[in-house]
């Protein structure tokens, strides 16, 4: 008889929601864990980041208290930003012990390796190794930041994600960001806001390539007004060390062009972990670098499954929950709760970015006649009010059912509100449907209802 009916390898968000969603379907379940429970998205990613963002905004806020007849000299201190972020991802990580804890699944302490079908060998950081057995196998070992074979990445003033959130005796006076993605963008409004020089070399033609063109277009402008430079289409050659500096030499056109700073931060997104995961002689299929997956989550190792970034091209913590969530739910012979195909992304810029479904684009691009409705919140009462800046949201709907498919929106609390919209488009509500809500005033949604009405105007021409 085996020890557990599931084991999970990894503790972040995709294998601690899937353990506590087993543990509530009956099964008796164990998670394997060499680090701190809540996997890179708690300790070296998303909490983190935000914690930092959040003091950062604070900062330049009270920066900027005078326009509004708010007068102080405010100044930070980086070491207790830092302290405080330890602090959030501590407490949060005890949290999800303690649930454990209470949903009576056993937390084992080592790195994981499977032997064969249902048998995990352990080793504690002591060296010493047990196996335990299961019917099932979870893999949920997650990512790390990719590295690109690009010389003198390696070098030491070159970071990664992981090791810039750990922190610095001091403020960077100047920091090179290889990347315009979420990490590359996320981390630096947060050093920006404290007074950095940043820089962003982007090797495609504009910041968050992977979403609407507006919202890239109009983070740059953000951005820039922060001070901070930019460089898009700009493929980067060699990193190099230079007097107190490193430089980042790029091609732009037929050129070559460098900049330089105190650090660099390659941020150009993270690989599928699983590394010393199967022993010898084992070997899953693989799709490049991640795992291979059906549609159940299986694996071509029977009764072994994997979830989120180990083997999903979209590397997002809710989306490994999800995929963790459904995979015990069809392991404990139910039916998947939640549409994995409706996926929200979420930007903790200021203002926040949050968007879901498709672009008007990328409608056209698969050949579905699309509407889209627009509000620019110029006129918004509490944009005006937070001096948010340009903001906006965005609907599109599918032009001959009416059906909602898509939104975009850039505005302050931008990520409490992306998920209304993301439960419209999975029940195929149209945009007359959610105007059939009153939004009260005066509040950022109010713009949404323009939006909709915008887009209701449209569809019936």
């Amino acid at each position: 008889m085996n020890d557990y009916q599931l084991i999970v390898i990894g503790a972040g968000p995709g294998g601690y929601t899937a353990a506590l969603k087993a543990a509530k379907l009956g099964l008796k379940t164990a998670v394997v864990e060499s680090r701190e429970a809540g996997g890179t998205c708690l300790n070296r990613g998303c909490v983190p980041t935000k914690a930092l963002l959040h003091a950062s905004q604070l900062y330049k806020e009270a920066q900027n208290g005078a326009s509004i007849g708010i007068n102080a000299q405010p100044s930070f201190d980086l070491a207790r930003i830092f302290e405080r972020k330890a602090e959030v991802t501590g407490q949060m990580s005890k949290g999800i012990e303690s649930l454990f804890k209470s949903a009576k699944v056993t937390l084992v302490r080592g790195t994981g390796k499977i032997m064969g079908e249902g048998r995990v060998c352990v080793t504690a950081q002591d060296g010493s190794a047990s196996e335990i057995t299961a019917n099932d196998i979870l893999i949920a070992t997650g990512s790390v930041p990719a590295m690109p074979p690009i010389p003198g990445l390696d070098l030491p003033g070159v970071l990664t994600s992981d090791t810039l959130l750990e922190g610095a005796d001091k403020l960077y006076e100047s920091l090179v960001i290889i990347g315009g993605g979420v990490i590359g963008v996320e981390l630096a409004t947060f050093y920006a806001e404290l007074g950095t020089k940043v820089i962003i070399v982007e090797g495609l033609d504009r910041l968050l390539p992977n979403m609407d063109r507006e919202l890239g277009q109009n983070l740059a402008m953000n951005l820039k007004k922060m001070g901070v430079e930019i460089h898009t289409k700009a493929m980067v050659k060699r990193v190099e060390e230079s007097e107190g500096a490193i430089t980042v030499v790029f091609a732009s056109g037929d050129s070559e062009e460098s900049v330089s700073g105190e650090k660099v931060l390659c941020a150009i997104g993270r690989s599928p972990y699983s590394a010393g995961l199967f022993a010898e002689g084992l070997q899953p299929e693989m799709n490049r670098r991640s795992i291979k997956v059906d549609d159940r989550f299986a694996t071509s190792i029977p009764h072994v499954y994997a979830i989120g970034d180990v083997s999903s091209r979209i590397q997002l913590a809710h989306v490994a929950a999800a995929q963790g969530t459904a995979c015990v739910e069809m392991i404990a012979g139910a039916e998947p709760t939640v549409d994995l195909s409706i996926v929200p992304s979420c930007i903790y810029t200021h203002p926040e970015i949050a968007s879901v479904g498709m672009t008007d684009a990328e409608a056209k691009e698969a050949g579905i006649a699309a509407k889209t409705g627009k509000c620019v919140m110029g006129g918004n009462a509490r944009t005006v009010i937070a001096e948010a800046g340009r903001c906006f949201m965005k609907v599109v709907a599918n032009a001959e059912t009416g059906a909602l498919i898509g939104a975009q929106l850039m505005c302050p609390n931008a990520t409490d509100m992306i998920s209304q919209l993301a439960q419209a488009i999975a029940n195929r509500m149209s945009p007359a449907d959610l105007l059939k809500a009153m939004r009260p005033h005066p509040t950022f949604e109010e713009a949404l209802g323009e939006a909709l009405e915008d887009l209701c105007a449209k569809l019936a021409k």
